[in-house]
């Protein structure tokens, strides 16, 4: 399982992306928990976290985040300006996946092999 932070100002629009990758992430078997923050909140959630994403409009910020994602060796991303619309959580979880690997969710076995 890998847990994604997205961060974004105010965590309103990141809370949303954060609810269409977990639909997405569940559609294609993957073992994804996929949380929201604001800025401000992000340092005490790292110790939690395998991959940071951050908003578009935090771009002048992103190098301090990724600055402090890194003091715990987690993997930062800045995503795109297209990150909030039609089809952004697609790409979001295609850049999760480009920084770890994904793997399917396990599925449970009711028979014996």
């Amino acid at each position: 399982m890998h847990s994604v932070l997205i961060v974004c100002g105010a965590g309103a629009s990141s809370t949303f992306l954060a609810s269409r990758m977990r639909s997405i992430a569940k559609a294609r078997g993957l073992d994804l928990v996929v949380s929201a923050s604001s800025d401000s909140e992000v340092r005490p959630r790292l110790h939690s976290t395998n991959v940071l994403l951050v908003g578009p409009h935090l771009e002048t910020s992103f190098a301090a985040l990724e600055a402090e994602a890194a003091a715990f060796n987690i993997p930062a991303a800045l995503l795109p300006q297209t990150a909030f619309g039609p089809g952004g959580a697609e790409h979001a979880i295609d850049i999760v996946g480009s920084l770890v690997s994904l793997g399917s969710a396990p599925t449970s076995s009711t028979g014996s092999n």
